[in-house]
């Protein structure tokens, strides 16, 4: 399907601030980028901030739809399949998740959505994770707070791998990414887990 005129914008868009940061990115530079005139781009977006707008309502889109993979289905698979759509989502925007290291950073309101996600984020994993012990396929903590901790490590990985491959010159692909955090969840592993892991997960990182 052809895209609109629109949505090749905004993809640029994306493209171009992940190479080069959205402060430096010009008007000019995305109408090259996908050839056409800056009045032509003009005519959709009448400004540069008008551009990030729409990438920002684009991103809090796609992000709300990784949400809603949540407990679609038990099995580790969905999981896994969440895995893939994150990979996806943070290999796409890593100029958005670089603007919240900034002193001054701007967007304020989108700050704050971000923060939403996170808690959001953090939230579902720990969830996630209480339902898989009812299920008995990872074992029921051994000390206190132990699955917060865990959370968190997930989290982290989830988020940042592909930004902390890209600072040491490397590019993690997506099944490297997903090993990764599946090595984190292993270890507490039942044996029913372990059984449903080999079955479901294992054949698609091979």
């Amino acid at each position: 399907m052809q895209l609109s005129t629109k949505q090749r914008i905004l993809n640029a868009s994306v493209r171009l601030f992940n190479e080069n940061g959205a402060d430096a990115v010009r008007l000019q530079q995305i109408a090259e980028e996908i050839g056409i005139s800056v009045g032509n781009l003009a005519y959709h977006f009448k400004t540069k901030d008008a551009i990030i707008e729409s990438v920002y309502e684009q991103i809090n889109t796609e992000f709300t739809h990784i949400f809603r993979q949540y407990l679609q289905a038990p099995e580790l698979a969905a999981f896994d399949q969440q895995i893939s759509l994150y990979y996806q989502f943070f290999q796409n925007y890593q100029f958005y998740l670089a603007g919240f290291f900034k002193a001054n950073f701007e967007q304020a309101h989108y700050q704050v959505q971000w923060q939403h996600a996170v808690n959001k984020m953090l939230l579902q994993l720990h969830s996630w994770l209480d339902f898989q012990v009812q299920r008995t396929i990872i074992t029921p903590e051994t000390t206190q707070g132990q699955y917060a901790q865990l959370t968190h490590t997930l989290w982290m990985s989830l988020v940042f791998l592909p930004a902390f491959d890209s600072m040491r010159g490397r590019t993690i692909d997506e099944r490297a990414y997903k090993k990764a955090i599946w090595k984190q969840l292993e270890p507490y592993f039942t044996e029913e887990g372990i059984a449903e892991f080999e079955e479901l997960v294992l054949p698609t990182l091979a």
